[in-house]
Order: structure tokens, then sequence, then C-alpha cells
């Protein structure tokens, strides 16, 4: 008999900055009572899967507003949706050969979170999208464009974003576009986050070159409570495309080694609430990466005073 398909790889993220009020209940209240209405409607059915409950919050993201997060009582990150191009299920990755003795692997799509800024969301009203502000698409992404300055501080990161084709033996993806952001070092989100809505600093869009890769100019970011570090980014067939989640081939979130995100925490200047949030994770209690996460681990080089090189080869069926 076949095995049933695994529950979805979307999940929700937590951010201890909301841009809206907190349901006092929180997230376990919230699923708790969804479970009980789950069996008071098919008492035959055992209790729901956490993952299963995540998944049918992620339905609420057609509400296309933030307040429905905050009804839920999560400040920071929700699944709006499962990209098209990409696998919600670790073990039904896709692994070809390069026809060179190497090989490459799907990775798993994941959620955008909360604060995309890809059009796909809105706040008190507006939406919010950042790729179609002018002169989004750039390597160095610390500073604001547009009308904001802003710059975000933190331990210099390069991060370069190889795609390929898992249907092509690996071949490079040229052309295409990757829109990339992630949190400061204290846990916020441009856009989103209080304090920081007026920059949209930490978010860009670059076009990967004749090697398929895309190279952005960024900072470590820092370690929010609930949150493995990490770095969203969603991928484009082309710059042109690039302008609205409705066009996005690829939905997902890259991780980094624990011992280096130690060593910028304990000694770099602005990472202090790092130190104890990410004391208090760890991947298999990530509600993202627990699943799986080897081929969304970046291979990291560098170090806090000289800054980092965060490199990462994504593989697409396309």
């Amino acid at each position: 008999m076949p095995l049933p398909p695994s529950p979805s790889h979307a999940a929700l993220d937590t951010d201890p900055q909301p841009a809206t009020a907190r349901h006092h209940g929180g997230l376990q209240a919230d699923l708790a009572a969804m479970q009980a209405q789950t069996r008071q409607t098919h008492p035959a059915a055992p209790g729901t899967p956490r993952r299963q409950a995540l998944g049918w919050l992620t339905g609420l993201a057609g509400l296309g507003s933030l307040s429905a997060w905050s009804l839920l009582g999560c400040g920071g990150g929700g699944d709006a949706s499962t990209a098209n191009g990409g696998s919600s299920n670790p073990s039904s990755l896709v692994t070809a050969s390069d026809g060179n003795g190497g090989s490459c692997s799907t990775v798993p799509t994941e959620t955008q979170g909360p604060y995309p800024a890809d059009g796909s969301n809105s706040v008190s009203g507006s939406v919010v999208n950042a790729l179609a502000l002018s002169g989004i698409a750039r390597s160095d992404i610390r500073t604001s464009v547009g009308s904001a300055s802003g710059t975000a501080a933190g331990v210099p990161l390069t991060v370069r974003v190889r795609l390929v084709n898992v249907n092509a033996n690996c071949a490079v993806l040229s052309g295409w576009a990757i829109y990339l952001w992630h949190c400061t070092r204290d846990g916020k989100y441009s856009l989103y986050s209080s304090g920081v809505t007026g920059e949209n600093y930490l978010r860009g869009v670059q076009t990967t070159d004749s090697t398929g890769t895309a190279t952005f100019l960024t900072i470590f970011p820092g370690c929010y409570s609930g949150r493995m570090p990490h770095i969203h980014f969603e991928a484009y067939r082309s710059l042109a495309t690039a302008t609205s989640a409705s066009n996005k081939l690829l939905t997902s979130q890259m991780a980094f080694p624990v011992s280096a995100c130690q060593d910028v925490y304990n000694n770099a200047s602005g990472y202090s609430a790092s130190i104890a949030n990410l004391a208090q994770m760890s991947f298999a209690t990530d509600n993202v990466f627990s699943d799986g996460y080897s081929t969304q681990l970046v291979t990291l080089t560098g170090d806090v005073s000289n800054g980092y090189v965060a490199t990462i080869t994504v593989a697409l069926a396309v």
C-alpha cells in the first residue's frame, strides 16, 4: 500500500517585532482550538498533526492582510501560499547528476512569512510591494532606496545564490532573478516591523549571471524568538517578471551553520538579543527546518572582523 503524502513543509514564522497587536491566546491556543473543532466535526479522526493545523492557517493568507495573522497571535511570519515549481516535501526532492561527477538537488518550498513585500499582502489596507520600487534591483541591499535613506547595521555578509536546473543535468539558469529579504540584526523586517516601516533595506533583486549566480551584499541576520537564523528568497524567470509574487517559481529559505551564528552573536555589537534567542532554538525545534534543511544550508566562510561569504546552489525543476 503506498504511503500517504507527507504534510506540507510550509509553516509559520514568529517575529518579536509585530506591526500589529498579538492575540492573547497565542499560537498554541489557536492550534488547540482548531484541533478540538476537528475532533468535534470528525470524531473518528485522530488528533490533527501540528503541520496540518499550520496548513489550515495558510488559507487565511487569502485575506491578504497582516490583520489575519495578528488574530492568530502570529507577530512575524506566516505562509501565504506554496509557490509553484518547488517541493514542499523534503523526501520528494529531486536529485540529478551534472555529468561531471557532481549532482544537484531541488530545495523545498518554504513559507514566505508575512513580511515578503512582494505584493501578496498588505498593511493597514495598502499592498506592500518592494518589487515595484525604483532601484530595488541592486546588489548592495543594506541601504534603503527611493525616498527612504536608512542603512541597516551589522556584520557584512555576501550572499551568492547559484540557480541550476535539475531537469537539465544541473545546467545553470542564467538571466533569472532572485528576490532576497531578511530581518535586521535585531530581528525587524523593513516595511513591516515597528520602527522600520519607513525603510526598505535588506530587500533586493539580482539577475543571475552566466554562471547562474546572483550576488548580494547585506548583513548577517539576527535571530529572533522562535526561529533559527534564516534568509528568505524567491526565484523568478527573469528580471522583467520579478514584479509580483504571482510570477514567482520558487519560495524558500536559507539556513546558517550554528557555530557561525554563535560567533557573530557573541562577538559583534548589536546582536545581543540573538544570543538568548538562538540558545533556545535548534533545527529540530524550528518550525520550518525541523523536517530537513540539508539543501538549504549555506556554505559559510569568513569571520566577524572581515565579514562572511555565504554560498548556496538552488536547483529548480524547470
